[in-house]
């Protein structure tokens, strides 16, 4: 019996989710749960910065959601880039691997996306602005409507696919190495 992976990096304002390494596409999902709820709270700051400014709990969700895309979206990456895509590029249909080539190719265009849309939620958190400006508004609409698009795209085309061609002991396999990669414990 697997016992409960204990998260080696934790993300403040986001409890574990209920699955576990044992079913690591659910494990993926809950990630995309996070990511859909930390980009939540980032519109909620925006809009609390509108109205209220710059103050400490403006400044505090700001270093919540750094402190997730910079963390644990990398991670949650990094997964679906060892353990998803390359199984439907060698595996899929043709249009699954054509979509899979945009999914990577979104990969490198969010790490540019969070590293312009980082600078001004730095800033924010630091103290150093008190509002964001136009620009910034179109750096995190890009990141957070890219972030959305991308998600929608593979819990409805990407995983599913994947999933077909998995058998119990791959996704075991896939399972223990997503813990690993976090430090966490799963014994079998």
């Amino acid at each position: 019996m697997a016992s409960s992976p204990a998260p080696a990096r934790h993300i403040p304002g986001f409890s574990a989710p209920a699955v576990g390494f044992e079913e690591p596409f659910a494990m993926l999902e809950a990630c995309h749960e996070r990511v859909q709820r930390t980009l939540a709270l980032l519109g909620r700051l925006r809009e609390h910065v509108r109205q209220q400014g710059a103050d400490e709990s403006a400044r505090q969700a700001a270093r919540d959601v750094l402190r997730y895309f910079d963390i644990a979206a990398p991670l949650h990456h990094e997964d679906e880039e060892l353990h998803v895509f390359p199984l439907l590029l060698a595996q899929a249909k043709p249009e699954v691997q054509t979509l899979v080539q945009r999914l990577q190719q979104d990969h490198v265009e969010m790490v540019a996306d969070w590293a312009a849309a980082r600078a001004p939620l730095i800033d924010l958190a630091e103290g150093q602005i008190q509002a964001f400006t136009d620009g910034h508004s179109v750096l995190l609409d890009r990141f957070a409507e890219r972030y959305a698009d991308h998600i929608r795209h593979e819990e409805h085309q990407a995983y599913p696919a994947a999933l077909c061609l998995l058998d119990f002991a791959a996704l075991d396999r896939v399972g223990r190495e997503m813990a690993v990669r976090r430090g966490a414990h799963q014994d079998g």
